[in-house]
Parts: C-alpha cells; structure tokens; sequence
C-alpha cells in the first residue's frame, strides 16, 4: 500500500509501576487502512497491555519508550481533549470484561445516548436514539432491551453491547481485546463479519487482541505471535499456520489443534458403564423460569398488557453421578439463567430441581445455603466470585471456612493443596498476591480452585475457561478431569465454545430461547445433528485447519 500506514508502533516498552521487567519489550508492528491484524499469546504476556497504551489508558507513572502513530500523528503527544475525542471517534476500544465499558447504573440506552451527545452534540435526541437503535441491531440487541440495565443482560449480551458502543462512532481503527470471549459462536460470526465487512467498506483497520488462534486464523490477514512482553513471529496468516517457525508459535498451534482433535477427546466408556447403575444426581423437570418487563409509569398506564420473558421455558433434564454434560446456545439463550436457578440464586416461576433426593425448590433459604457446599458454582467471570481485598489464599479458603470444615492451619494446608492442583505455582507466592495482581486466566484458576475447594457433589460450570489461552485451556480441563475422578464430581457444563465441549462432555444439550432443542451423546450431536439450530451452531463455529 502507497504511503503512510494507518497505525504505527515502533520499538515500544512498557513497564508498570512498581514493576521489575517490561511488560511490553521492544515491540514494533503496523497496521494498513482496511487490514485486519490477529495479535496472539498467553494471558499475561502484555497483548491488552497495548490496546490500553494506544488510548492513554495505563496507570499513571508507568515508564514508556518508544512511539506509536496514528496517520503520521503521535499519540503520546495529545493534550487531554485531543485524546478524549482519539477515543471512539477515531479508534474504538472493545474491552475483554464489557462491565469495565458498562455504568451498572445506567440503561443500555443511554450508554448510547451518552456516548453521542459527548461527541455528537449537533445531533438530536430523535437522530442520536436512531443511530444507536441501528448500531445495536448490528450485534443483535432489539429494541425492546433499550430500557434494560446490564445486569438484566447476560455475559455474552453485554459484549454485544460494548462491542455496539465502540462501533457507535464510526472510528477508522477498532482495537478488539479478547471482544469474543464471552459470545457463542454464531453471534462471534455475526460481529467478526460484521467488523471485517467494515474493514472492507470504511477502510478500518482492526487489531484483534485473542489468545483464540482458530477465531484470529479465519478472520485476520496477518499474526504477530507474542511472548513475555516480544512479538516472537510475525507474518501472513497462511504462512505462520502452516509453517511456524518459533517454538512458541507451534507450541500455541499444538495446543489449539489438541482440543479439536476427535480421537483426543475424552473417553466416555468408563462414564457409560458407571452410567447404567446409578441413580440421576439431579433431576430437573418442567423447569420455568420468566421475568416480566416493567415499563416506565407511563408505558404502564397506557398498556395494560407486560412484556415476559421466558429465560427457561419448560426445560427438562437428568444429570448422572460421574457424568459431565454440556449446555450450549447463543448469549441470551437461558443457559445462565437455568445453571441460577439450579442453585436457588433464583427462584423459579415453576417446576421442580431434585438434587441428591431433595427439591431444591421448596427448600428455605438456611436449608439450601447449607445444601451449596455441595453443589458449587464456577463463574464465566472470576471477578463473580473473588473479594478484591482477599488474598488468593483468603478467597480460596472462605469456602472452607463458611462451612465449618477446617481450622486455620489445615486451611492453608488445602488451600497450598488446591493452588499446585491448578497449576499456580510456587504456591507460597501466588497465595499471598491479590486478585488484581493476576491476569485474567490465572483468576479464573483461583476461581476453580475456591469451587472444588469443599469437594462438592455437582459443579455448575459456566464458561471456566473462555478466559484463558489455548495452552492453558486443555491443561485446565484435564486437571478438571482428573479432579472429577479424584472427588468423585459431577459437571453440568455451560460453554459456547463447542470444540471444548466435545473434548470434555460426554453429552450435549443444545438450548435455544430458553428451550432444550436437543440433547445427545457428543458424537452424535457433531455427527448426526437433527435440530436445524444445532447445525446452525456446528456451521458457525471456528475451525483451525492446519
């Protein structure tokens, strides 16, 4: 391409206050107008680290060297308004945690609103409300939710949002921090063509922060593979994936393809055996659960009529001792809101949840706060769960102690257990860092850890390792198996990813608008889908043929 690029770093270091090594080290790349440019590596080796120092977004005294551009400009030469205005009208930043990007006290509407009045204040309240209405229907938010807070959404639902309030203004350049994560696989579709169509259309560029190679590979032109703070491989998409030349960038290769392959998922023999003498651990039948949308007062004079939502909708299913089953379907399908009122953390409209021969449902609330040391939870955020004023070893322990199972000294004892068990070592030093000291992907292992922490019968797991890499990610559920066997668990496992499903479940069931569609042994679901919506989902995920 003729002239200057688009976006420009050259030779850029980064080191955080208080830090000892550069969390970004001698790092240079561009980017083109209309080219898409994949950066990939483990949580921690400083890929967001570089989306926030594009938009002035790093910790006050953190030391920087080097430059970035931006169409021949310095950014680390705008005064405040300049900067204000570079974010969002002309780069838009999607975060990896959209609750980061999102006002817990503010409507989705007007999170829109604020947005263009800020930038746009020529518009009107009629021409900046059509905008935003026509910029959420890109990523699939209706109308109807515009009055709703982003706690009423769920996980995947607000990225949608985020990723809608990024695209709002129409920036020239799109950073994209891990903005897929939390989204099924055909809303991830949807948005990643969407992004690439605007690439196309507007000339945008796009830098796709992932540490999933095989959603970089199908969208991106170029990858720059990153290490420890250095870009280690840099190159045409093709050519890395089919001809890696650093060790790291086949190790990350090797580690993404493991979890796809057939003959490496796990073996589901041994579950079929114990299957046919036991006794369903959790019987869940005609279960509903809906929630009612309440308009303003006015809305609610003029109509006597109220919006419901059926979040679950007659949902019905058995979970076996031992067995580990998959629950997939698009963000906003019910699957959070089902593993919720498993746990009671909602109560359902109608239906029963029998567990360990007792209905959830009609326990009081003292009876089942003692019920759930064993039925526990793992959240799609670890943030749901982790006391920022914790330590690690505290977070991990106040399960322990909640329940009366331990004293002080054999807490730490099982707490030091738990951590070597999750791969967060030496344990000593992890056990006395706080939750913010720790990347995404190692919170989320102290996630798991406080979970399996009582050795509960059943675990509601609820997307465990959408945040982590894919070298972290087969590790994790294969230390998840092994603890399976180990305490004698049982997993009803909420995922979008479904290559992750069929590494790790032994069924599948398939939800759609808060209905069961199908469910099935996993091979059969990949091999012989009936449902039209299961097949949609097996059509849309991402693959990475090598």
């Amino acid at each position: 391409m003729n002239g200057q690029p688009l976006f420009c770093v050259d030779r850029l270091r980064i080191q955080y206050p208080h830090g000892t090594t550069w969390a970004v080290d001698e790092v240079s790349f561009t980017l083109d107008k209309g080219e898409k440019l994949g950066l990939v590596g483990e949580s921690g080796c400083g890929k967001s680290t570089i989306g926030r120092a594009v938009l002035g977004l790093l910790p006050k005294l953190t030391q920087i060297e080097g430059k970035i551009h931006f169409q021949g400009d310095s950014i680390f030469s705008l005064n405040s308004e300049s900067l204000r205005k570079f974010r969002g009208e002309v780069v838009g930043l999607v975060f990896q945690d959209p609750m980061t990007r999102l006002d817990p006290l503010m409507t989705i509407g007007d999170h829109c609103l604020e947005t263009l009045q800020a930038h746009r204040p020529q518009l009107s309240h009629k021409e900046a409300k059509n905008v935003a209405v026509q910029t959420l229907d890109k990523v699939k938010i209706p109308p109807n939710r515009w009055g709703q807070y982003p706690h009423e959404f769920s996980g995947g639902m607000r990225q949608r949002v985020a990723m809608a309030l990024a695209l709002l203004l129409n920036p020239k350049m799109i950073i994209a921090d891990e903005p897929t994560t939390a989204l099924d696989v055909t809303v991830a579709a949807e948005i990643l063509q969407e992004l690439t169509r605007l690439c196309e259309q507007e000339e945008m560029g796009l830098l796709l922060i992932s540490h999933d190679l095989a959603m970089v590979g199908e969208y991106c032109d170029r990858l720059a593979v990153m290490n420890t703070g250095k870009i280690v491989e840099m190159g045409k998409m093709g050519d890395i994936l089919h001809h890696p030349q650093h060790e790291y960038t086949k190790s990350l290769l090797k580690a993404a393809l493991h979890v796809q392959e057939e003959e490496e998922t796990i073996n589901t023999d041994t579950w079929e055996a114990k299957k046919s003498n036991t006794q369903p651990i959790l019987n869940v039948s005609n279960l509903k659960q809906y929630f009612t949308l309440e308009g303003n007062f006015i809305q609610q004079f003029f109509s006597k009529e109220t919006e419901v939502i059926k979040a679950v909708d007659d949902v019905s299913f058995e979970l076996h001792s031992g067995e580990i089953l998959g629950l997939v379907g698009e963000s906003g399908c019910g699957k959070s809101t089902l593993s919720r009122t498993i746990l009671q953390l909602l109560k359902a409209t109608s239906g029963t949840i029998n567990f360990l021969g007792e209905d959830l449902t009609q326990l009081t609330e003292k009876e089942m706060r003692l019920k759930r040391r064993q039925l526990q939870m793992i959240f799609q955020d670890p943030h749901a769960c982790l006391n920022p004023l914790m330590t690690v070893g505290q977070n991990i322990a106040d399960p322990l102690f909640i329940h009366q199972l331990v004293t002080g000294e054999s807490a730490k004892k099982e707490v030091f257990g738990m951590l070597e068990r999750v791969k967060l070592t030496p344990v000593e030093d992890y056990y006395n860092r706080y939750p913010k000291a720790l990347s995404g992907g190692q919170q989320q292992r102290v996630a798991i850890a406080r979970a399996l922490i009582t050795k509960p019968k059943l675990v509601i797991c609820d997307e465990p390792v959408s945040m982590l890499d894919a070298s972290v990610q087969a590790q994790v559920l294969e230390l998840m198996s092994e603890l399976k066997d180990d305490f004698d668990l049982t997993y009803l496992f909420i995922t979008h990813d479904l290559w992750v499903a069929r590494f790790f479940c032994h069924r599948i069931a398939v939800m759609n608008q808060g209905k069961i569609v199908e469910i099935n042994e996993t091979e059969n679901i990949f091999q012989s889908p009936e449902h039209s919506y299961t097949k949609k989902l097996l059509n849309a995920a991402p693959l990475l043929a090598i």
